[in-house]
């Protein structure tokens, strides 16, 4: 579980985020959504220690995120931000190498090396293994990016709009992907999105943010309706019934 008790970041006297109570729960996918600068991606990092805290505390599994060291932490929680960008020319292979840092921070063992394939293998890069970054395309660079963050190993991974720079196949298959990392790997994946049905059809919970606040949390039935979309981003949106499920249409 994932714990937020009066979570707090000030950014001067006009802007803030919080305070923020917030439990969410084990296993599955969480998608935090909300209109630009709602402060889901500032939630996300302080989750991950990217961000300090000006009040509050977050627990993840039982350890407390400000005073659980680098270490131990980076064993339990993983982070993919929104921008990655490496100066050294990276193969995908050395690049998901890096996700096995914590646990091997000199020479990679047999047992890492096995993390690093199963990773690759996973988003379905195995025949670009040895191809750099720079030589990728969009989609296969953050394919890669998450599969750095997969071979961490880590039960719970924070996700910060991983579909950036995707067309609708690529991120239909990432989404795929994350899905499955949730369901055959036993991940508590918490992602910031901002398509609405992606994350009506692929998220477990839904955490609505504005204004620096957690408006709304729960199921996607509960969470994606006429009036909660509506108030959350400010302009009518309507749910409708498509062949695949609900889907929010914007008018």
């Amino acid at each position: 579980m994932i714990t937020l008790r009066g979570v707090r970041k000030d950014y001067g006297s006009e802007v803030s985020i919080g305070p923020v109570d917030l439990e969410i729960p084990r296993g599955g996918i969480t998608a935090l959504v909300g209109p630009n600068g709602a402060g889901k991606s500032t939630l996300l990092t302080m989750m991950g220690r990217l961000l300090s805290l000006d009040a509050g505390s977050i627990e993840i599994a039982g350890h407390d995120v400000t005073r659980t060291p680098s270490k131990r932490l980076a064993t339990v929680v993983s982070i993919l931000r929104q921008e990655n960008h490496f100066v050294t020319r990276l193969t995908i292979r050395q690049l998901v190498a890096l996700g096995r840092f914590p646990h091997s921070p000199g020479r990679l063992t047999p047992e890492d090396e096995r993390h690093v394939s199963a990773a690759i293998d996973f988003v379905d890069l195995r025949e670009l293994e040895h191809r750099y970054l720079d030589e990728l395309s969009g989609g296969q660079r953050q394919r890669a990016y998450v599969a750095m963050v997969l071979a961490q190993d880590t039960e719970y991974v924070l996700l910060d709009e991983p579909l950036n720079n995707l067309d609708m196949r690529h991120s239909v298959q990432m989404m795929q992907h994350l899905r499955r990392a949730a369901e055959e790997l036993g991940r508590t994946i918490v992602i910031v999105l901002h398509d609405i049905n992606f994350a009506g059809h692929y998220a477990d919970r839904i955490c609505a943010v504005k204004d620096g606040q957690v408006v709304e949390f729960g199921t996607p039935d509960e969470v994606l309706t006429d009036e909660v979309l509506s108030r959350v981003f400010d302009t009518p949106v309507q749910m409708v019934d498509g062949p695949s499920g609900r889907l929010a249409v914007y008018y």
